[in-house]
């Protein structure tokens, strides 16, 4: 008897993303509004240091510190690294230097990018460079286009007015920014591995399959391709299910950005028959406020669905919580 060839290992683009929003304080309202009006702040130490960009507090003493100051648009590289294939949403969309400019009145570096149009072999530690302006400034530091080589003395002209020292500045703007909204994301290929390939294509056919571990002879559903436990492989599949028990549970009341689902309703940890790891699911078919540990439930699909949408109350009685306390 010949074998069944095993299935080719999935791969599948993935994008985890969210925008986090969050206030600022004097001193970080007064920097971002400052780079919208073409003002690089910084803020002065007891000790006389100036750092930029700003902090609230002195990363040596943990002192609050509010004492802004105006620094030159003018600086000079620090360190940098070679940028030669620029991803979405970085500063420029061609090869570029990553550069730690210390900016003339500064005693920090900031990180920002350097357009270095004759390519690596142009940049070094200790070169001349300058602010370019963004031609739409909002308040953020993209307001900051890039830094770009500037081959003069730091900056002392009408466009710019500072000098290579720090002058003091009261941190007032005509309608200061408040509060900015900061996009997080990953782009990355995730593959699920030999496990959960087999996994994945048992949901297709409407079943679930999990791996038992040889020594401890538990079923993990999903398969991780070994037993976390004992720490061997675990290569024997056993179909679990459909039906299983309810768990632990929470009730979400905020409602998640392109997800088709009214709040409140509730997500569940549940432990399929069979199985010895639970795994997640929404509850539906039932009030939320009716949802309860040892609720039996069984998986409802939708058409062309590759995996559950949801779990639904099969009318069994509730299951006695010492079949499933081990599960929680």
């Amino acid at each position: 008897m010949t074998a069944a060839p095993t299935p080719e290992a999935l791969r599948a683009p993935l994008v985890v993303e969210f925008p986090f929003t969050r206030s600022l304080g004097p001193v970080q309202s007064a920097f971002l509004t400052g780079l919208r009006e073409r003002t690089v702040l910084g803020v002065r130490t007891t000790d006389g240091r100036v750092l930029v960009p700003p902090v609230e507090y002195d990363p040596v003493t943990a002192e609050e510190i509010r004492d802004l100051v105006e620094v030159a648009p003018t600086g000079t590289v620090t360190t940098w690294a070679w940028n030669p294939e620029p991803r979405r949403g970085q500063p420029l969309d061609h090869p570029f230097a990553w550069v730690l400019v210390r900016l003339d009145g500064a005693d920090t570096a900031l990180l920002h990018a350097l357009d270095a149009p004759g390519g690596p072999d142009t940049v070094r530690t200790g070169t001349r460079v300058r602010v370019r302006w963004a031609p739409h400034r909002t308040g953020a530091i993209t307001d900051i286009a890039c830094f770009e080589p500037y081959d003069g003395e730091p900056c002392n002209d009408a466009d710019n007015a500072s000098g290579p020292q720090p002058r003091p500045h009261t941190g007032q703007f005509t309608d200061p920014v408040t509060g900015i909204v900061a996009p997080a994301r990953l782009d990355y290929t995730y593959s699920p591995g030999r496990a959960q390939t087999g996994y994945l294509h048992a949901l297709a056919d409407r079943r679930a399959v999990g791996e038992r571990c040889p020594s401890c002879r538990k079923v993990y559903v999903p398969p991780r391709g070994a037993c976390p436990t004992c720490g061997v492989a675990t290569t024997e599949q056993v179909e679990v299910g459909p039906r299983g028990t309810v768990t632990t549970y929470c009730i979400v009341n905020i409602k998640a950005k392109n997800l088709d689902i009214e709040v409140p309703y509730v997500y569940a940890h549940i432990a399929l028959d069979g199985a010895d790891l639970a795994l997640h699911g929404r509850i539906g078919g039932i009030p939320y406020d009716q949802v309860r540990m040892g609720l039996r439930v069984e998986p409802v699909w939708t058409e062309g669905s590759r995996y559950p949408d949801h779990y639904r109350p099969t009318g069994e009685p509730d299951a006695d919580y010492d079949t499933y306390k081990e599960l929680l």
